[in-house]
């Protein structure tokens, strides 16, 4: 597909509106005729009846190239592309509040809103968030990119009208909601609310059948028995709530939504709108046939999960089933790169514990949904059985749950990204840490990344590594890494086995680099040594399969007698200065010292911490002789994080020798939320590389 120049407008100019049409480079975009002219709802209104299925149209057909240039939340986009302008065609936004939950879907509504200049002019793809934000447009009503929060937000604005009335300058509310957001505890508490408090609410509940990996969960039974008997059916769940529904079985024909829409504004009561919609609508691989551009099929396909997912953009893409690759789309560009971290060191752990699973019936991996991206694939699932639950998008259920299964006897192990365990804090804190629950956590995405800034897994270890009673992980190598997962999952009573929770955080970017080419870690050559459960295989996956993911090491992974999983590593012995670089920093740690050798003539001793949680008092008091700094490196925040600790241990094990009271210098992430800012760019905001760490240095002496 062809790219397409951009036309110098910014992503908040109203109009959008240069003419590109005619542009040798403009692909299947040239005849987005009436998108260009979208300025803002109001256009959506003034456009006569029957040119509403024609900038369906244009809309699914600019997300389709933008897909393939750019990636991003494709499959749920195409599915509300009628949906979403209905919305614009009845309600009046922004004095008309609509909440997209997760927002996912909001780039339909970001074009509708003055912003399409951003999805069809290739230089201006990255002008927009992938998410809803307040700060782009009065259109977007929160910040939003976790699930579930919709419903509570609106009941919220909501309120505040219903008490201050036509002073609040609110008129209807509408929270946006898919089937697979619904699984989240938050999402019934909001239904539970919004019944009680009455009052003009209107909840779009867009059901395509697919969450992130699948629906699960006894509701959607429900659900399914509702759209098969046309909304008609008893019990219907949001009746037991109390609150009014209404069933649009045609959920991307834009007439029939725009007629169901119109029905309830204005409405004096809170009610459900349930629309069946399919995710995806509008690719098939294969030519369409209706007037929005959607093939004839239905959501009839999505059961079997080795078809045509209706979002896969291209025919070679590799995929992990259709849930995953509806959810995120990668763009063509990323085809046949290697796995990242993720889906590799993801796929590593599974190939170590399945083997397990024969003889450990209590075994059991738990993913509270994106398992594909983690590399849980669908074949591992398959394998696995009844080792493997997948808990839907219920990220605080799924802690309580393996706390639950640790009580009985049995092994956890719960995976998921960084981010997403913000929202378990009060269940790793109360039912896994109190309880001393054996339960092994993967923490995937921690530390500092070019995400958005609802992604961001910079706080990880501020908030895994300050709670009591657990144990975080950093392991510097695959074989740390299965050593460290071998030793957590150590059947309870074991000699030498932890006696409650173990974080491991899953080593990023920097960690994978340096196994794919070792000379960036140029004082061990990346050969560091496994200090206790050791494995024996090696540990080299190729670009990712799946069966190379079984030739790594881990499947037979036994501890040491005698090793101390917590104990610090010092990898080099030098004088006068001592780096620690914690996790993804460590390759840092290495390379500054080789710098300081190379360049000052200065040999510092290095060492991995291998763990974030205490202090190894022997490692830091052996320093005092002959150093006279101590630097800490860490790719998460600063501020209540690993380095502050080892500067609060001098600080308060003073010695009246001042000559073995050496000063501590921390390098990390300041406190504060990045949106899409480039790692390397993050790295030098927060002095992370190789020449200011060692300017900072060397201005010490």
């Amino acid at each position: 597909m062809h790219s397409m120049p951009g036309n110098g407008i910014s992503a908040h100019d109203a109009s959008g509106a240069t003419d590109n049409t005619h542009s040798p480079d403009s692909g299947n975009l040239a005849d987005a005729t009436l998108l260009r002219r979208i300025t803002s709802p109001a256009d959506v209104k003034a456009l006569s009846p029957n040119t509403l299925n024609e900038l369906c149209r244009e809309i699914r057909t600019t997300l389709l190239h933008y897909g393939h240039i750019h990636g991003g939340h494709i499959g749920s986009n195409l599915g509300m592309v009628e949906a979403t302008v209905a919305l614009h065609r009845v309600f009046d936004s922004p004095h008309d509040r609509i909440v997209f939950d997760v927002s996912h879907q909001s780039y339909v509504h970001k074009m509708l809103t003055g912003r399409a200049a951003a999805y069809l002019d290739t230089n201006r793809f990255g002008d927009v968030t992938g998410f809803t934000n307040p700060d782009e447009s009065d259109h977007d009503q929160f910040v939003l990119g976790h699930t579930g929060t919709s419903i509570s937000l609106a009941c919220g604005l909501a309120k505040t009208r219903n008490m201050e009335g036509p002073d609040s300058g609110i008129g209807n509310v509408v929270a946006v909601i898919g089937d697979g957001s619904l699984s989240s505890g938050v999402a019934f508490e909001g239904l539970n609310n919004a019944a009680e408090q009455g009052g003009n609410l209107i909840i779009i509940l867009n059901d395509n059948e697919m969450s992130i990996a699948g629906d699960f969960g006894g509701m959607y039974g429900t659900l399914a028995r509702l759209r098969a008997s046309g909304g008609t059916v008893q019990p219907n769940l949001f009746n037991a709530f109390g609150l009014d529904y209404r069933y649009v079985e045609h959920g991307n024909d834009v007439d029939a939504l725009v007629a169901a829409f119109e029905e309830v504004r204005n409405i004096d009561h809170p009610v459900v709108v349930h629309i069946h919609t399919l995710k995806g609508a509008g690719y098939d691989g294969e030519p369409t046939s209706s007037a929005t551009g959607i093939h004839p099929s239905s959501n009839l396909s999505h059961c079997e999960p080795w078809h045509s997912d209706h979002c896969n953009l291209s025919d070679h893409e590799p995929h992990e089933g259709q849930c995953e690759a509806s959810h995120w789309q990668n763009p063509d560009s990323a085809i046949g790169k290697p796995d990242d971290p993720r889906k590799y060191y993801g796929k590593m752990a599974m190939a170590a514990l399945e083997p397990r699973f024969a003889s450990e019936p209590g075994l059991v991996v738990i993913s509270p949904a994106t398992p594909g991206s983690n590399g849980i694939t669908h074949e591992f699932r398959e394998r696995a059985g009844s080792h493997y639950v997948d808990t839907g998008i219920t990220e605080s259920h799924a802690v309580a749950f393996a706390a639950g299964i640790a009580r009985a006897g049995g092994t956890p192990v719960v995976a998921t990204t960084a981010s997403f365990f913000q929202r378990a804090y009060d269940q790793f804190f109360q039912e896994m840490s109190l309880n001393r629950s054996r339960v092994t956590v993967l923490d995937f995405l921690g530390g500092l990344s070019g995400s958005d800034n609802t992604h961001s897994g910079a706080y990880d270890v501020a908030m895994f590594a300050n709670i009591p009673g657990i144990t975080m992980l950093v392991p510097t190598s695959a074989d740390e890494y299965l050593a460290d997962l071998a030793w957590a999952t150590l059947p309870a009573g074991a000699d030498g086995a932890p006696d409650g929770p173990v974080v491991i955080r899953v080593p990023g970017e920097a960690i994978l680099a340096a196994e794919r080419e070792p000379s960036l870690l140029p004082v061990t050559g990346g050969r560091v040594q496994v200090g206790h459960p050791q494995s024996t295989v090696s540990t080299a996956p190729d670009s990712g399969s799946e069966s190379a993911a079984h030739r790594v090491a881990g499947a037979t992974a036994q501890p040491t007698s005698g090793s101390d999983p917590l104990a610090w590593r010092i990898n080099q012995t030098g004088s006068r200065v001592a780096i620690a670089g914690l996790g993804n920093a460590y390759p840092l740690a290495e390379q500054v010292a080789a710098a300081l050798t190379a360049e000052h003539s200065m040999k510092a001793t290095v060492i991995d911490p291998r763990q974030c949680t205490s202090l190894d008092a022997d490692a830091l008091e052996s320093l005092r002789d002959g150093h006279e700094l101590v630097v800490t490196l860490e790719d998460g925040q600063l501020e209540g994080g690993w380095g502050e600790k080892v500067t609060a241990y001098y600080a308060n094990h003073h010695v009246s020798d001042s000559s073995r009271n050496p000063r501590v210098l921390n390098f990390g992430a300041a406190k504060e939320f990045t949106d899409r800012v480039p790692l390397g760019e993050l790295n030098e905001r927060y002095g992370l590389t190789v020449e200011q760490v060692t300017e900072a240095i060397t201005r010490c002496f």
